[in-house]
């Protein structure tokens, strides 16, 4: 395993959540890849564009969010983030404690790291 490549894409989710947290939406596209696919915890999915346009429009609101990393395995162009994220948020209005199981897919693009897929579940 090429701990360089480890390294940056554990650096790459700080940044996603760091940016989400900071309605720093340029961002968070900028690490995105325009094929994302974000299933949340409930089964909806969202393609890039559709997430960016819930956390612009105020529909989606994170106050906090940790997300302690279980593991993280890179083969060949594709990095796997196996983890949880803990939020405090707001959607559609109503605060609320997320703390879901989460997978993250990376895909090396053109040479560069590529926020690919999530999928959130709640944990029991």
């Amino acid at each position: 395993m090429n701990t360089t490549d480890t390294a940056l894409i554990r650096a790459l989710e700080n940044r996603r959540f760091d940016a989400l947290v900071a309605r720093d939406f340029a961002a968070f596209a900028e690490l995105a890849h325009p094929g994302l696919a974000y299933t949340h915890s409930n089964g909806a999915v969202d393609t890039l564009d559709s997430y960016l346009a819930k956390c612009e429009s105020g529909h989606f609101v994170y106050h906090r969010i940790a997300h302690p990393v279980d593991a993280l395995t890179v083969v060949g162009d594709t990095g796997v983030v196996i983890g949880e994220m803990h939020a405090d948020m707001t959607a559609g209005g109503v605060r609320r404690k997320l703390a879901n199981r989460s997978l993250a897919v990376w895909a090396r693009a053109d040479g560069s790291w590529k926020f690919l897929a999530y999928q959130a579940t709640v944990k029991q």
